[in-house]
């Protein structure tokens, strides 16, 4: 039986001075990521990315816009990636990331995830908008209807 619960995902993209932005490994995965993850009960998605990266990184972020949707209708779900901000904290590890480092978009660790990869290419290749895709299995369909396979 199918579930009618969505869920609902914050991912922080924080760009340094350099261009290169942030990824936490995870140990349980051994994948690398964008910091961020799931709402919780009674919080925005904006409130919950500024809440996983501090739990994740050590780092207060302040979210400066929306950069890209995405949607899986077939797991019910749906992520929002955030441009973000360093304005205080410490970069740290911790239990949900044993490495937090910041990377090239174009030299990505092998082991990212692939939607944060794609998140990282759509957030910099599209500066003046906000992206919107659906995924289905391992390709995502842009609103023209395009396919990209990944």
């Amino acid at each position: 039986m199918k579930s009618n619960k969505v869920t609902i995902g914050g991912f922080a993209i924080i760009p340094n001075k350099e261009g290169k932005v942030l990824l936490c490994h995870r140990d349980d995965l051994m994948k690398w990521n964008l910091p961020g993850g799931r709402m919780e009960k009674g919080e925005s998605p904006w409130d919950a990315v500024v809440r996983e990266v501090k739990e994740e990184t050590g780092l207060d972020v302040k979210v400066k816009k929306l950069v890209n949707v995405y949607s899986k209708p077939n797991a019910e779900d749906i992520s929002f990636d955030f441009e973000c901000e360093v304005v205080g904290g410490k970069l740290i590890t911790t239990d949900e990331a044993d490495k937090v480092e910041y990377f090239s978009p174009e030299n990505l660790p092998l082991n990212t995830l692939l939607r944060h990869r794609v998140g990282i290419e759509d957030f910099m290749n599209n500066k003046g908008g906000v992206m919107l895709k659906t995924k289905i299995k391992r390709m995502f369909r842009d609103l023209d209807n395009n396919e990209v396979i990944y």
